[in-house]
């Protein structure tokens, strides 16, 4: 069943949008939890297929019953139309943060904050650098979204959002919780950051290499030693830098989240499949990087990364040809998409 929303359903005309930077699965998730409830916000995006989407028909979500409700947006690929604005949610891949970061510079207000819901490590520090630690707020969230297509996306699993403390929170905080996002802040951020670091590294590879949903990792029995050796390997580089992960069996939690996200496609599957970049450098790259820091021997994890890549550099090759055969077919020139 499909129900449209009215666009002038709005309860925030007072104040400054949210800013959503992205345009993909997480992105269109909030932007559509917003605009059900009446939140003012704005989308800044660069994915061309994406804007377009948003603009003509906005974003359309599917629910864990299957049922659809299509919500009004407003999104744009100019910075310039997003100035001023007091907080921004970071939803872009992690490839994407130093441009997300730069634009950002150019638009969000001097007392703004920037919050990064983003998968692994260096997207908090990046921002910070580019806007000030005071206009830059850490975050994590296990809310799972699969990108039907553009301006499409499908609920995947509910979640919880954790933050860091930050002066700047509370009114963003009320915001979200009123789009029934349950919020909680953490003493101890970079615990939940390497907490779901484990967890994708774990599960996020594996599943784009096999071409399986979360779940077939428990029956395939080869897979889940595998599964067990890259969660042990990033949980025993956390330990080394000195960062308590938020539960004491990282193989445990790892396999609840496959068995609980059973139908989902992970994030780096969906990346794979249509010939993007993916996020291992900030995962199974970056646990690789600290562990060399640390001493702590990663094989499991290089050998994930090192895959990881070669499969994408064979599916992106594969996706050029095919281009360039249709570009030829047609007299024109290929377009490549962003993302």
């Amino acid at each position: 069943m499909r129900t449209q929303i009215p666009e002038s359903a709005s309860l925030e005309k007072n104040h400054s949008p949210v800013l959503i930077v992205g345009s993909g699965a997480m992105a269109c998730l909030f932007a559509a939890r917003f605009s059900r409830v009446g939140v003012d916000m704005i989308m800044l995006a660069n994915w061309p297929q994406g804007l377009q989407a948003l603009q003509r028909g906005g974003v359309t979500l599917v629910d864990l019953s299957g049922e659809e409700q299509t919500f009004p947006v407003k999104a744009t690929d100019d910075p310039q139309a997003c100035r001023s604005a007091r907080f921004a949610l970071v939803l872009v891949k992690s490839w994407q943060t130093e441009r997300a970061a730069r634009q950002l510079a150019a638009c969000l207000a001097p007392d703004g904050l920037a919050l990064t819901l983003q998968n692994g490590l260096g997207n908090y520090e990046i921002l910070a650098h580019a806007l000030g630690a005071e206009r830059a707020s850490l975050g994590v969230t296990t809310i799972g979204a699969n990108l039907l297509a553009p301006g499409r996306v499908r609920l995947a699993g509910e979640g919880a959002i954790n933050l860091a403390d930050h002066p700047r929170l509370e009114p963003l905080i009320d915001l979200l919780r009123r789009t029934s996002f349950p919020v909680e802040i953490t003493p101890n951020p970079q615990s939940l950051v390497w907490g779901k670091l484990v967890i994708n590294a774990a599960i996020n590879p594996l599943t784009a290499l096999l071409q399986v949903q979360n779940g077939k990792l428990l029956e395939l029995p080869g897979a889940r030693l595998i599964m067990a050796a890259a969660a042990g390997e990033a949980a025993a580089v956390a330990d080394a830098l000195g960062v308590s992960l938020p539960y004491p069996d990282p193989v445990a939690i790892a396999e609840s989240v496959a068995r609980r996200t059973a139908l989902n496609r992970s994030s780096m599957l969906q990346d794979i499949g249509r010939g993007a970049p993916t996020e291992i450098e900030a995962i199974c790259g970056a646990i690789v990087r600290a562990g060399k820091q640390s001493g702590v021997a990663t094989p499991v994890n290089e050998t994930l990364w090192q895959l990881i890549q070669a499969l994408a550099a064979s599916k992106e090759s594969a996706a050029l040809q095919l281009a360039g055969k249709r570009a030829y077919a047609a007299q024109s020139y290929p377009f490549y998409p962003e993302r």
